[in-house]
């Protein structure tokens, strides 16, 4: 094609945008097409046709790094683009000027941006959807809300239309047709997320996996469970104890959230210190990609070095890659022999000091190693009414053991509680060996999160940092917010460096996020610490992604995303931040 006729489209394309912008319509070009087409004359009808046919050419002209639609090759990353040789603190200027409004107003990286020009649903596409999905295409208002808003009840999109496929060809159909007409999807599971990834942003088409939980098959040599991604985890904990085996992960929404939506955002939980992550522990994944074609990765080896282990690839993309229709998890056994100890310490280095020490002593029946405050605990107290079992401390640490000798292990558990006491390390402290009573203790850890909802509107950060540095950064959060803020708390994982830190406020205050971030997201940076341990980046943390990571490997994320899903349908808004040129 020759430039003047590039040139020629380009003027065509132009007035077609100024034709949008006349009728403030919000459709993308080829629904406005359908629209205009009828009253207008036969030569615009040609002229706006052509444009459209065109439309691909014009993309040469754009200065963005992503896939041709044309060619169906992948732009290469160009390493020496004045993009990616920024330095980081560029980066970083560039990041915290992103949303800066015309005005000089300053306007929350966090926040929605603008729509783009996906289609908008029409009767046609509900009938479609009505066929493969009889009695499961939902549009009721009431029975749509739900899905629309996260649990923090922080984002609430405004979808019309609810999916609910039950096998892994009905993702395929809807996805390959979705993909056809530019309809934008938001896959969802449990729902449970905290940053705005799992609900839609504006009217994207929300995919439930929610009937998609059946299990498919367990081998008991192995320990192998395969699954729908549907399954909500406490399901599949209570099939596997059943059978003498656990799931490796262990998370506080278990009796919400769906293993797909765990594999989707790489959840941590309370078990990692003694399994490992998903990336390790999930064998195989089946999924759907942006354009229905089903990618079947679903081994149940724990040995294949044959090519790249594309299952890794979708761990942690937070459904911006693909749909996860299926799972294959290695499950260890159910250990005979369970203890929890919930101890309290004077100060955080004395509760490091025993976090040492536990690991020296208590070796391989270590399980979990998890602490929260003294703010927390009267959270807990104030708002779900649950008594400290212990006298009040500064700190609090929840520690269990797990393993086939229950003699063995409580001798290890007695020398390390002596050796700990008698070097006042711990101030006081109980041991639960019955299940009530476990359950009990574990309570104290898991509700933080919903004793937080009660005590106001809560700015959540899950942060990754070196273990000595951990509290720290709440320590110099309520410095640094004074009485601006009404709790400042910690608590978390210390077996993995993982923090959760929590701020509340009467209502959602502006000018106390301001005070929040960029603060927490710079100070993380200066520890070369993760803004995001667990829980992903979604919509609110997606521009603060140059925080943790190079701009090089930001780029070479565009890439995937657009070689896999080269009109950008799933999942739009989340993960991937505004300003990367793809």
């Amino acid at each position: 094609m020759t430039r003047d006729k590039i040139t020629r489209s380009f003027q065509l394309h132009y007035k077609i945008k100024m034709l949008l912008k006349i009728s403030n319509s919000s459709c993308c070009p080829t629904c406005f097409l359908q629209l205009v087409l009828p009253p207008v004359s036969t030569v615009m009808a040609g002229l706006l046709k052509r444009a459209l046919r065109l439309r691909t050419a014009l993309r040469c002209l754009c200065d963005y790094n992503m896939l041709s639609r044309s060619t169906a090759t992948l732009s290469p990353v160009d390493f020496h683009s004045p993009f990616l040789t920024c330095s980081s603190e560029q980066v970083l200027a560039s990041t915290r000027k992103l949303h800066a409004g015309a005005d000089g107003s300053k306007v929350s990286p966090s926040a929605a941006p603008e729509r783009l020009p996906f289609c908008r649903v029409t009767e046609e596409d509900l009938a479609f959807f009505r066929k493969i999905l009889a009695g499961r295409t939902i549009v009721d208002p009431d029975l749509v809300e739900p899905s629309n808003v996260d649990w923090l009840k922080s984002v609430r999109g405004s979808s019309e239309v609810l999916l609910r496929p039950q096998t892994t060809e009905e993702v395929s159909q809807i996805l390959s047709y979705c993909n056809s007409r530019n309809l934008a999807v938001n896959p969802q599971g449990g729902n449970t997320g905290l940053v705005g990834g799992s609900v839609p942003v504006y009217d994207e088409i929300i995919l439930s996996t929610s009937l998609m939980n059946k299990i498919l098959n367990f081998d008991s040599i192995s320990g192998v469970l395969t699954c729908q991604a549907g399954c909500v985890l406490e399901n599949l904990s209570f099939y596997l104890e059943e059978r003498d085996y656990i799931m490796p992960l262990d998370l506080g929404a278990k009796g919400s959230c769906q293993i797909g939506g765990n594999v989707a955002t790489n959840a941590g939980g309370l078990r990692l210190l003694r399994y490992g992550s998903l990336h390790g522990t999930v064998l195989g994944l089946e999924l759907v990609l942006a354009d229905g074609q089903v990618l079947d990765c679903l081994s149940t080896l724990r040995k294949d070095n044959t090519g790249y282990d594309l299952k890794q690839l979708f761990i942690g993309s937070e459904g911006t890659l693909g749909v996860i229709t299926a799972v294959s998890i290695l499950c260890p056994r159910k250990p005979k022999s369970v203890n929890v100890v919930f101890l309290g310490c004077e100060t955080f280095e004395q509760l490091l000091k025993t976090f040492q020490l536990c690991k020296g002593m208590l070796g391989e029946i270590l399980s979990a190693f998890e602490f929260l405050d003294s703010e927390c605990m009267r959270l807990l107290n104030t708002h779900l009414k649950l008594p400290n079992p212990i006298s009040d401390c500064p700190f609090y640490i929840v520690i269990e053991t797990s393993g086939s000798d229950p003699t063995h292990d409580a001798q290890k558990l007695h020398n390390f509680l002596e050796e700990a006491m008698t070097s006042s390390l711990v101030s006081d402290g109980t041991v639960a060996t019955e299940e009530a009573k476990i359950k009990a203790l574990w309570s104290l850890r898991e509700r933080v999160t919903e004793a937080l909802t009660h005590d106001g509107f809560t700015y959540k950060y899950d942060i990754s940092l070196p273990v000595e540095r951990i509290y720290q950064l709440v320590t110099d959060m309520r410095k640094h917010l004074g009485n601006r803020a009404k709790s400042v708390v910690g608590y978390g994982h210390v077996g993995d460096g993982n923090l959760h830190l929590n701020v509340t406020s009467p209502s959602k205050d502006p000018a106390l996020l301001a005070a929040i971030e960029p603060f927490v997201y710079e100070w993380t940076a200066s520890c070369r610490g993760s803004i995001s341990a667990e829980h992903g980046l979604g919509l609110k943390k997606r521009n603060y992604i140059y925080y943790s990571k190079q701009s090089q490997a930001v780029a070479l994320m565009g890439n995937i995303k657009a070689m896999l899903d080269p009109k950008g349908i799933l999942n739009p808004y989340k993960t991937l931040p505004d300003n990367l040129k793809q």
